[in-house]
């Protein structure tokens, strides 16, 4: 591959590395609003709200880190010659 190419190939990974994220947070948001839902319904408590609403940060942080170093070594390998 080309240098050019290898470029074009990092960029690609970099936005499906993206949008990835933007699907992460989104599973974060729609699970923070289900269980918002639950906590005005009186199925769950205040504070096993907020516990469960750091619990899905918690797992969201986890994630995209995650996600970014599989982009960093992927990034690297590419740019190898």
């Amino acid at each position: 591959m080309t240098e050019d190419r290898r470029k074009e190939m990092v960029k690609l990974v970099k936005a499906k590395c993206e949008d990835a994220k933007i699907s992460i947070r989104s599973a974060r948001r729609d699970a923070n609003e289900a269980l918002k839902k639950l906590e005005k319904d009186k199925e769950i408590t205040e504070d096993e709200l907020k516990r469960s609403e750091k619990s899905c940060q918690d797992l969201t942080d986890s994630y995209v880190k995650r996600s970014e170093e599989v982009v960093a070594d992927k990034e690297q390998e590419l740019m190898e010659v």
